[in-house]
């Protein structure tokens, strides 16, 4: 039986990559996502009729909708629903002013580590939420009921008076407090807490100052104290009660010490992944080249925070242009370290060297001294000359590179002339014959993550395969190689539903085009 958790998510967005992007990240952590993408204030309408959804991802700005308009749509239907809006394109004010609205939290595209913590609390405000919704319902139902409730809440219950005297407290309590749950009963709420600020005397006053029947939905946080002079962060919730003789305040109180010290330090490693992914993204190429004759483009997908691919585009002499795509073995951060360096390798010796073998062997000599056989990179370097067409390659370990003619057969392949790169090499590399780029053909760059995905994301699962990727390139022959990347990608991810990518997928392709196009 599965044990991924279920999730049902409503995506606001125009964009088919950037909702798979988000969705992948969810099911990477974990999650069995059902989902579906609307991008118009008719399709959000529907969706909410059809079924119920945990939570509500919004782009801020689409061409037809936007997410102030979701927002309202939402709160019109009555429906208690994380929303949280994932652009990229607004500032602080807008987005603090969405808050204002009822938005719940705001995420940077392209940060998929910051989603998910959003997306988990959140999810867990709506069921503290619900259970509070519940819980007051059947509070007003009898005070017999209430001290059953109670009673077997796992929360700490404390049921006060307008100054904070206490009138009872559930067994739970004493496990928060360190004391029986009589020894609380006539106790002011001021004699468990260190000082001014506390969260229990704070969600009183909130709980007082809250309209007659309105249930108080907010959670306030503070500092309380146990019996044995510890201080500890409780999470309080606060409902005002009308009994025959007078009104009371009940207070849910929950030691969140642990979780936060937890979420502080999970945070750092966030914080930290995250910055590493920001500067991995800067280390590729924010643009392909612009070369005449020729239409360049890729990309690269992490299947973590911080990947183990590479591909980069070199400029060498003689307006030769390097075409690059490697795998370190493994992903995460370490891989990504030695990705940095190789790229660092590349870039230098490309400089003054212009054969694809010798780059490799220079760039090895380095890389085997510092990695001693720990790990490796599997690498393809294919030099192209512009004026000719002329295609050299260097190919240490990596998937074959494909040349395609322009009805999508394979014309040639840029296959293996050493080992992977971090190892002695006991030979140069083998001499290859050159390839020569007429107009129409194709050139294909990619990684293993791309061929080798396994649907189902099991060992013996079915590959995506070789002929899978030929039938794309044939299907869609006459697109741009931006959008040629971009398909291949969504095609790999439609393939790997309902799973996630569980390693790198980079590609690149160069179009030779007549010059006079």
């Amino acid at each position: 039986m599965s044990s991924r958790l279920p999730l049902r998510a409503l995506v606001l967005e125009d964009s088919e990559f950037d909702a798979r992007v988000m969705i992948q990240a969810l099911r990477t952590a974990g999650y069995d996502v059902q989902w579906r993408r609307v991008e118009t204030a008719a399709g959000m309408e529907e969706a909410l009729r059809d079924q119920a959804w945990d939570v509500v991802l919004a782009d801020y700005n689409m061409p037809e909708f936007n997410a102030p308009q979701a927002l309202r749509i939402l709160q019109q239907a009555a429906l208690d629903v994380p929303f949280i809006i994932v652009s990229g394109g607004i500032g602080e004010d807008v987005a603090v002013s969405a808050m204002k609205a009822g938005a719940h939290d705001y995420v940077m595209k392209g940060n998929p580590a910051r989603l998910l913590p959003a997306v988990e609390r959140e999810l867990r405000e709506a069921v503290v939420r619900r259970k509070q919704r519940e819980a007051e319902a059947q509070l007003r139902d009898s005070e017999l009921r209430y001290r059953s409730l109670w009673e077997t809440s796992p929360d700490a219950v404390l049921l006060c008076d307008a100054e904070g005297r206490i009138g009872f407290a559930n067994p739970a309590a004493e496990v928060v407090f360190g004391l029986p749950a009589a020894n609380l009963v006539g106790r002011l709420l001021d004699s468990l807490e260190p000082g001014p600020g506390g969260g229990l005397r704070a969600a009183l006053a909130m709980a007082a100052e809250a309209p007659l029947g309105q249930t108080n939905r907010a959670l306030v946080e503070g500092p309380a104290l146990r019996d044995d002079g510890r201080e500890i962060l409780l999470e309080v919730a606060s409902s005002r009660v009308e009994l025959p003789d007078r009104a009371w305040f009940v207070l849910f109180a929950r030691d969140i010490t642990e979780k936060r010290r937890n979420e502080t330090e999970l945070q750092s490693r966030q914080e930290q992944m995250r910055a590493a992914r920001e500067i991995q993204q800067r280390l590729f190429p924010r643009r392909a080249p612009e070369i005449p004759g020729f239409d360049v483009a890729g990309t690269s997908v992490p299947a973590d925070a911080t990947g183990g691919d590479y591909y980069d585009f070199l400029p060498m002499v003689d307006g030769h242009l390097g075409l690059v795509v490697a795998d370190v073995s493994g992903h995460g951060l370490g891989p990504s370290l030695l990705m940095v360096e190789t790229r660092a390798l590349l870039r230098v010796v490309a400089r003054n060297r212009v054969d694809p073998g010798e780059i490799l062997t220079r760039a090895n000599r380095v890389l085997s001294e510092d990695v001693d056989g720990t790990s490796y990179v599997t690498l393809l370097f294919v030099r192209l000359d512009p004026r000719t067409g002329e295609l050299v390659h260097g190919n240490a370990g990596h998937p074959a590179g494909l040349v395609l003619d322009a009805e999508g057969a394979i014309k040639a392949q840029l296959r293996s002339t050493v080992g992977p790169l971090g190892f002695a090499m006991d030979s140069p590399p083998r001499p290859v014959q050159p390839v020569r780029m007429l107009p129409g053909d194709l050139l294909v760059l990619y990684t293993d993550g791309i061929r080798e995905a396994r649907r189902g994301g099991a060992a013996d699962g079915e590959e995506f395969g070789l002929e899978r990727m030929l039938e794309v390139f044939r299907q869609h022959r006459e697109v741009s190689s931006e959008n040629l990347v971009r398909t291949l990608c969504d095609t790999v991810m439609r393939f790997l539903e309902p799973s996630a990518p569980e390693d790198d997928m980079t590609v690149v392709i160069v179009r030779a085009v007549d010059k006079r196009d």
